[in-house]
């Protein structure tokens, strides 16, 4: 991960292919006048799936992270392998699917060969990226049973800053080497006799910053990115590979990933982007409109490259891993990143979302960095932990898995921002459909600080059911946080409403400043409309 502040906030009007109109819903008196929109779906206009890997996580070896975060041993809290129990739970009920280790710039100066084999002889080590000292008494065993106690696929990150291509692939070879060789051995002799299968497997972390260990210029690293991974398959054919795509934006990032993709197109399954956002400005609607264009013109760029390499001989599948993404610029290495979040950070969850969403086709994984204590949606301390106000989003989207995400027409009021040409939909949109139970889901973020949008959904390729359920986040204060025995605050609140459904579309009005998930099925039977209640007076009865 990259030093704060190294991602600079450019946005400027997104490359969206969404259109404008205008339709006026009446609002009751006790609230300001909901402005208009429409959201128009057809499930014909599909992206791409929803990878289960997009609601992948991150832990690094930092601050609290591993010790005293998943991991503390000779403590009531925790089980016989030192897992904290409680973390373990908050984790499950996260539904993390991929779990990327041991970093992050750790990775750049760690000796995996030091956190193996019984832990009173493992060697402490200076940590130099964070400027701590590694115990190393939680190594790649200790890993490996973590990810496979939360079950999550593990991702490991070997060393390509001071590391060697024979630590690398002395690593695959520990980790899934199946015959009569020394690293499978020395596995079985560690209390491991099968091998542990791990399939991703990262080529370095972030080589084109100068904050990392090992830096290299894009030449250099391609170069020995490639000899790495070669020499990596060659112990399993089977894996997969994540090249480092840069981080350093501030830098030529474009002809780094230009370069590190033309060397290892052939050889590599993904290339990793990174991203942290951050509302200095104290503007919500900058905060949530600008850095969406930012996200998305990251990923398009990077998405043309991908489809540039591919273009020669024999192209090999190449996505975008996002594996390091979240809100992050409060802290630093002297808060050993302990970053607390509020409730406008909680709706950034679902900016990124549906960005991810709305790239389906191309962005494979994705990892928030990171999973406890450090920028983190789990905070602990000796007596427990807290939940923070990201933790539920997370969860949330995660039930979208394995959908298929639609292109989805929106017209919304737009507002500028600040010093950046062209306008900004309020409303930010991604939808997925599940074919086999007809279910719709529809995320939508209202960015505006104060005013309500009432919009009408529509549906070009079937008939609504009449019930539909409603996941929203919403919140007064938008700098609203949580602490220990204090999580309950920003909360979701979740209902089911009876649509009123007219010529295949019903209203919804999406209050100021929330994340809201509609979930409806498409039903064959016309008979859905009628008597149905109107969703808006439902939202607003509720709420007196």
């Amino acid at each position: 991960m990259c030093r704060p502040g190294r991602t600079p906030f450019t946005p400027v009007l997104s490359a969206s292919t969404l259109a404008l109109s205008a339709l006026v819903t009446a609002q009751p008196a006790s609230t300001p006048a909901a402005e208009a929109a429409r959201i128009k779906i057809d499930i014909d206009r599909t992206i791409g799936e929803v990878d289960p890997l997009l609601f992948g996580n991150f832990a690094e070896h930092l601050g609290r992270m591993i010790y005293g975060g998943i991991y503390e041993e000779n403590t009531p809290l925790s089980d016989a392998d030192g897992f904290r129990t409680d973390v373990l739970q908050a984790v499950r009920d996260l539904n993390v699917t991929i779990l990327r280790w041991p970093g992050g710039n750790f990775c750049s100066g760690y000796n995996w060969k030091d956190g193996i084999g019984p832990k009173e002889t493992r060697p402490a080590r200076l940590e130099l990226a964070w400027n701590d000292i590694e115990t190393n008494r939680f190594g790649t065993d200790e890993f490996l049973r973590y990810a496979a106690a939360v079950r999550a696929e593990p991702y490991v990150c070997v060393n390509l800053g001071l590391g060697s291509i024979d630590d690398a692939r002395h690593w695959v070879e520990y980790a899934n080497g199946r015959q009569n060789t020394f690293w499978a051995n020395e596995r079985r002799k560690n209390g491991r006799a099968e091998p542990w299968n791990v399939t991703y497997w990262a080529l370095g972390n972030e080589i084109d910053g100068p904050w990392q260990l090992g830096h290299k210029s894009a030449e250099e690293y391609a170069k020995f990115a490639l000899e790495a991974a070669k020499a990596m398959r060659a112990v399993d054919p089977s894996i997969k590979l994540i090249a480092s795509g840069s981080s350093n934006y501030g830098a030529d990032w474009i002809g780094w990933n230009r370069t590190v993709l033309q060397t290892l197109r052939n050889h590599v399954d993904y290339i990793a982007i990174h991203t942290y956002i951050n509302n200095r400005d104290n503007d919500l609607e900058r905060y949530l409109g600008g850095w969406t264009e930012t996200v998305e013109r990251y990923i398009d760029t990077t998405a043309a490259q991908i489809r540039e390499v591919r273009a020669g001989p024999n192209p090999r599948p190449i996505y975008i891993a996002y594996d390091e993404w979240n809100v992050w610029y409060r802290t630093g290495n002297a808060e050993k990143l302990e970053e607390i979040y509020n409730f406008e950070d909680a709706l950034a969850m679902g900016m990124f979302f549906n960005a991810f969403f709305r790239h389906a086709d191309v962005v494979k994984m994705a990892n928030l960095a990171q999973l406890v204590n450090v920028i983190a949606p789990i905070m602990t301390n000796k007596e427990g932990m807290f939940l923070q106000t990201i933790y539920f989003p997370l969860v949330e989207f995660t039930k979208q898995r394995k959908n298929v995400s639609l292109d989805v027409w929106v017209q919304a009021p737009t507002y500028r921002i600040r010093n950046r040409p062209g306008e900004v939909k309020y409303l930010d949109v991604s939808a997925t459909y599940n074919a086999a139970t007809s279910e719709l889901f529809v995320n939508v973020l209202n960015r505006s600080r104060d005013k309500d949008i009432a919009a009408r959904l529509e549906s070009q390729a079937g008939w609504w059911g009449r019930e539909v359920s409603v996941w929203e986040l919403n919140h007064p204060d938008l700098k609203a946080t949580h602490t220990f025995g204090d999580d309950r605050k920003v909360r979701p609140v979740t209902r089911t409403v009876q649509a009123d459904v007219h010529d295949d579309s019903f209203a919804y009005t999406f209050p100021a400043h929330s994340l809201t998930i509609l979930r409806a099925r498409l039903s064959p039977d016309r008979q859905v409309g009628g008597a149905g209640l109107d969703l808006t007076a439902a939202r607003h009865a509720q709420a007196r």
